[in-house]
């Protein structure tokens, strides 16, 4: 049995029984450049800490599972390079081998699982590739949603996805896709798509009981929060389409494939949006922090 190394804050908060947030770590390594990596970083976990929680921060570092990172250990993080980044396939193998990691939403749901967290908030998650249907490109995320009893908060899926196939299968998954305080799907840099969130949730106490419903009744899985980006930082969907569009097509005219797709997608985007995708990614992604710990509080309560 692998024992997680807890920061001294994480530690302190379950010798205490306060609430706790993962984090996952692939936005510090892989998506954003330093020192702002590292800024984002801590102002997202400070942003956890002043909605009445704890910030768990994941990742792998030198094949130990690091759940909650000490400021140092952040730092460093941010400045390292060749950073592997870890999904499902691949978490234990790095663990084993002793290398360095940075965890997505699906190796993130693992370890907040395996130290007892039950609230992850993110930017937003993988889903079902523009081309899939001759691709197979569907991110382990919603596999992951379907089998990992923890409650995700992010908002939507990543706009250069396939959002109404992504959709269909996470409600063949029977993964519970909810948006907080309005009946429309967000679309991540939006505040909403044109497609309809099968379930709405108008307050974070709400999200915790049916999370600790699910759990009562022993379904397996977890929930997608949808929460949208506020309406002040958004980039509204109609600009966003023929950017993501034309980013899709210099990727496919490249050839690029599998795990390079999203981060040259984003690269294209950001370029295009003269850096304001970016500046959109990461007031979504506080925005979900927020919302996390106030989940995660009400969650704690009822526990309680």
């Amino acid at each position: 049995m692998i024992e997680p190394i807890l920061s001294a804050e994480v530690c302190a908060a379950q010798d205490g029984a306060r609430p706790l947030v993962a984090l996952e770590s692939t936005i510090i390594t892989h998506g954003m450049p330093w020192p702002q990596n590292v800024e984002v970083a801590a102002r997202v976990e400070q942003d956890i800490r002043e909605g009445g929680a704890v910030p768990a921060t994941i990742a792998v570092l030198e094949g130990r599972l690091h759940v909650g990172l000490e400021p140092e250990q952040l730092r460093a993080l941010g400045q390292a390079r060749n950073v592997a980044k870890l999904s499902r396939a691949d978490l234990a193998a790095c663990l084993a081998t002793g290398g360095t990691g940075a965890t997505t939403v699906a190796a993130t749901m693992i370890a907040a699982r395996f130290a007892g967290i039950e609230v992850f908030a993110t930017g937003g998650i993988g889903g079902v590739h523009r081309g899939a249907e001759t691709s197979f490109d569907i991110s382990a995320d919603l596999q992951e949603l379907a089998q990992t009893p923890v409650t995700v908060i992010a908002a939507g899926a990543k706009a250069i996805l396939d959002i109404p196939k992504t959709l269909e299968v996470l409600e063949t998954l029977g993964v519970p896709v909810i948006a907080y305080g309005q009946d429309a799907f967000p679309a991540f840099w939006s505040a909403a798509s044109a497609l309809r969130a099968p379930l709405r949730m108008d307050d974070p106490a709400t999200i915790a009981r049916a999370h600790a419903m699910r759990r009562a009744l022993g379904l397996s899985g977890g929930q997608l929060v949808a929460n949208p980006i506020p309406r002040t930082e958004e980039i509204a969907a109609g600009t966003m389409a023929p950017i993501i569009a034309e980013a899709q097509a210099e990727a496919d005219r490249q050839g690029v494939g599998g795990k390079d797709v999203t981060p040259f997608l984003l690269a294209r985007i950001f370029e295009a949006t003269e850096g304001r995708s970016l500046s959109a990614n990461i007031a979504l992604v506080r925005n979900n922090a927020r919302l996390g710990a106030r989940i995660a509080a009400e969650l704690h309560e009822m526990i309680l």
